[in-house]
């Protein structure tokens, strides 16, 4: 009778404690999971980011060939003026984007980075 009941209160230790480390596991799971999925996020934004610069660069240099074409043609001054005006405030959109992205990629290094380390981490 005394080796049934130790048994069993053995099994029910084993049991609790065994439901304990898995409660313990399931949270940081859940949360490496999370940091993982941001990290696809901005790594697919930072792609579009990117693509949308490339773009962007593409079309001021379009700007670009079109005022050398209005100059030669003889352009009024006022046109050129404009046509400078914008193509300089492309430069400095794209330039303003460009390190939005240098920094998002910085960023994004340091979430993946902070992922492997809590990755490393023993569960508390």
């Amino acid at each position: 009778m005394k080796t049934m009941v130790f048994r069993s209160l053995l099994l029910s230790i084993a049991i609790f404690a065994l439901c304990g480390v898995a409660g313990a596991v399931g949270p940081k799971a859940k949360d490496l999971h999370r940091d993982r999925r941001d990290i696809r996020t901005d790594t697919r934004d930072i792609h579009h980011d990117r693509r949308d610069i490339r773009r962007d660069e593409r079309e001021r240099r379009a700007d670009v060939r079109d005022l050398r074409d209005d100059k030669k043609e003889g352009a009024s001054k006022q046109q050129l003026q404009q046509d400078r005006k914008d193509i300089s405030g492309d430069t400095r959109d794209i330039r303003k984007d460009e390190r939005n992205v240098k920094k998002d990629r910085r960023d994004r290094k340091a979430d993946l980075r902070d992922v492997r380390e809590d990755k490393r981490e023993p569960p508390k």
